[in-house]
């Protein structure tokens, strides 16, 4: 019977039950696309990392929903990369960043380790893909989706797909008291809107942090057997950190991010965007993890 070491990890978080948790599989080479698709089912989370060999990076790793394979993901790379050093897969670096790849489904990422301050978890970098900004979306077709009305928009912005690696609908909000209406009257509707629009899931955000140390903040819909809300979401959060430097939404291309405090597990992420707002040339976002539940997978 095969055995495969796993971890529950709460990423973007320093402290256990905060966050948004992931299930990590580790040494998980010989599992079929099919076996990990089932596996994500039955852990049920947002989504599931397995930890494979790579022929062009440190390591390789596929993320999969209970729903389906999604290319790139932000809080289980940040799942990942804790889930190593726990494990000493990976060395903790001392004094200087180290410096690794991951092998994704569309080819490896950049990742920044840094050496970790006294009783803290280390930080992580995930350097996400080059932005590419889809369709735009007549927001009286999006918003009723989620309970809300065209006047609950940002003024003069725009409801637009981004990808950072993963496709997510932009739908930047008027406020927080828009953004804590928001819900989903019917998911199957949302669901048949993605699918004919070609994105993943949804991030409904606004210019106000949960916290004072927060510049934005954003809830992220999902549709079944998905979650219906993610927690913390990184892929999603890169997207927004493209798209509001890219419209002049920002002042400054480093930010906090912060998500899930109205869930009751609250996230904070480090953003970074690189280049001018007209050519980004990357996104870089940043989080902590600890881990929950270490056990043994048997199959």
């Amino acid at each position: 019977m095969p055995v495969y070491p796993f971890l529950l990890v709460d990423a973007f978080t320093t402290a256990i039950l905060g966050g948004n948790p992931c299930a990590v599989v580790l040494d998980a080479d010989d599992l079929s696309p099919a076996q990990m698709q089932r596996l994500a089912q039955e852990f049920n989370q947002s989504e599931t990392a397995f930890v494979r060999r790579s022929a062009v990076a440190e390591f390789g790793v596929r993320y999969f929903t209970p729903g389906e394979e999604i290319p790139l993901a932000g809080h289980p790379t940040i799942a990942t990369l804790t889930a190593l050093l726990h494990t000493g897969r990976l060395p903790r670096p001392t004094g200087q960043p180290h410096d690794l790849q991951l092998e994704l489904l569309h080819g490896p990422v950049n990742i920044r380790v840094s050496p970790a301050e006294a009783g803290q978890p280390h930080f992580i970098r995930m350097t996400q893909r080059c932005p590419e900004f889809g369709p735009l979306h007549e927001p009286a077709d999006v918003l009723p989706l989620f309970g809300l009305t065209p006047a609950d928009l940002l003024p003069g912005a725009v409801v637009q797909t981004v990808s950072t690696g993963t496709p997510q609908l932009m739908v930047p909000l008027r406020d927080a008291a828009s953004l804590r209406r928001a819900h989903l009257p019917n998911p199957m509707a949302l669901d048949e809107y993605r699918r004919a629009s070609g994105f993943f899931s949804s991030h409904l955000f606004c210019l106000e942090g949960a916290t004072p140390a927060g510049t934005t903040f954003a809830r992220h819909f999902c549709t079944p057997p998905d979650l219906p809300e993610d927690p913390v979401t990184g892929s999603a959060t890169g997207g927004m950190a493209a798209y509001l430097w890219h419209y002049g939404l920002l002042s400054t291309p480093d930010f906090i991010a912060e998500q899930g405090h109205w869930m009751g597990r609250p996230g904070t992420v480090h953003v970074a965007v690189q280049g001018p707002p007209e050519a980004i040339e990357a996104v870089h976002i940043s989080g902590q993890g600890v881990v929950v539940v270490q056990g043994e997978l048997r199959l």
